[in-house]
């Protein structure tokens, strides 16, 4: 993919207010430490600004969208099943997608291959300077087999069901972004994973789970589309390809998704959240 190479976004001159308004909020609520509108305001209003990470989606040389994080997999596909009943409100129709993709849960082939993330001062400043790398050095590394689900995270990702995050290990700036992986499992596992992020348990601590610190990631599905079975009713399948849930917004891709980390790219109105509070928050999904 020399054509992602050449792209080097250029950092907005201006910083943007981000008022909470969605149903999930984790770019503000990883931004400000809580979801709430007038705490936002009160930044913009004092003038605070933070430098964000953000992420690239391209696939074959063709840019897709820019994102803060990403899931493929049970994500994606319980997204592309929420899509289908908007008609509901937003947490019944999450609970009721989470619940569907569960009872349908099943791992998809795909190779996964990724840029372990260099944290040298020469590598950093070039990065924040956003100049291209040199390839001699980059060490990618590659696995492959069947995946529950597939994270990839360049913001912490708090919310309501992940008081801590989905992904506790990143920062908004750090330069990295967090790849996160589930094998295939038993549905009883899975479950216990996903039920462990509402609580201040480790949600990593089981065999089936793999986390990376990364700079760059590519998702190549081994599936012939978007892991139909012409036997099987699948909603989530579609000509248009594997269906991602990038920042809560639906984006199906039919081939190889190609992501990339570029360091405090974006000037956000928000405060410093180095700590996150541990508390427990209650969800009806289980």
């Amino acid at each position: 993919m020399e054509t992602d190479r050449i792209l080097t976004p250029v950092r907005a001159q201006l910083p943007l207010g981000l008022i909470p308004a969605g149903s999930t909020n984790v770019l503000a609520h990883s931004l400000h430490g809580v979801p709430h509108v007038v705490t936002a305001t009160l930044h913009i209003i004092m003038g605070h600004v933070q430098l964000v990470d953000v992420c690239s989606f391209s696939t074959t040389g063709k840019l897709l969208r820019f994102g803060f994080s990403a899931m493929f997999g049970f994500g994606g596909r319980t997204l592309a099943l929420a899509e289908k009943y908007r008609w509901m409100s937003p947490n019944q129709r999450r609970d009721f997608a989470v619940v569907k993709a569960l009872a349908k849960l099943k791992p998809e082939d795909c190779e996964i291959s990724f840029l372990p993330f260099n944290s040298s001062d020469d590598v950093q400043e070039r990065r924040e300077q956003g100049s291209p790398k040199s390839d001699c050095n980059d060490q990618w590394q590659m696995i492959q087999g069947q995946f529950l689900n597939v994270s990839i995270m360049a913001i912490p990702c708090l919310c309501s069901v992940a008081p801590r995050g989905l992904a506790p290990n990143t920062r908004l700036n750090n330069g990295s972004m967090a790849l996160i992986i589930a094998r295939n499992t038993s549905r009883s596992e899975f479950i216990k994973h996903l039920k462990r992020y509402a609580s201040v348990k480790n949600q990593f601590n089981f065999p089936f789970v793999e986390t990376y610190t990364v700079e760059e990631v590519k998702v190549h599905p081994r599936n012939n589309t978007s892991g139909y079975n012409p036997e099987e009713e699948d909603e989530t399948a579609s000509e248009n390809g594997f269906p991602w849930n990038v920042d809560g917004d639906l984006m199906k891709v039919p081939s190889e998704v190609h992501i990339r980390l570029h360091p405090r790219l974006i000037s956000l109105y928000g405060g410093s959240m180095e700590e996150v509070n541990d508390s427990k928050v209650t969800c009806n999904c289980f």
